[in-house]
């Protein structure tokens, strides 16, 4: 059962960034988004799958030792917070690269990037080392929000 569990937990995460990727790529082929006036510190664009393949990773681990715990009056709350970073994070995809909307994306990056520090806050709660695991994604999100405002003003 355990080893079910961090399959699954592996894949819903994985799957969200798989959706994010469909609304991603077509603006990355077409050269849209190389078209764009970027700040200086945006990475090349050959990182961003990695690091956000790692993030995704990061999360599975994350929601799976919250789900670990036999036990916990706050492990819905946990579970619709987690479920609805996910849906903001390929929200803000489509937003960004889809429609080809930064000013929208940068709206919506807001709420993501607070769904992200309360799921962050209250898997600590349920588990430690599973809030921890949420942090990198909580900052590279406030990075991509520094890429997402200078991108929609520039």
């Amino acid at each position: 059962m355990k080893k079910s569990k961090l399959i699954i937990s592996l894949i819903i995460p994985l799957l969200a960034g798989f959706i994010g990727s469909l609304f991603t790529s077509p603006s990355i082929k077409s050269g849209w988004y190389e078209s764009l006036a970027k700040p200086a510190l945006v990475p090349p664009s050959w990182v961003f799958p990695i690091v956000w393949t790692i993030l995704f990773i990061l999360m599975g681990v994350a929601l799976y030792l919250v789900w670990q715990k036999s036990r916990h009056p706050k492990k819905r709350l946990a579970y619709l917070l987690f479920t609805a970073q996910l849906i903001l994070n390929v929200w803000w995809s489509m937003l960004f690269f889809y429609l080809q909307r930064p000013s929208w994306a940068l709206f919506e990056i807001i709420p993501l990037w607070l769904a992200i520090l309360f799921t962050l806050l209250i898997f600590k709660k349920i588990n430690c080392r599973a809030g921890w695991l949420m942090l990198p994604y909580l900052l590279w999100v406030t990075f991509a929000l520094y890429l997402n405002y200078n991108i929609a003003l520039g």
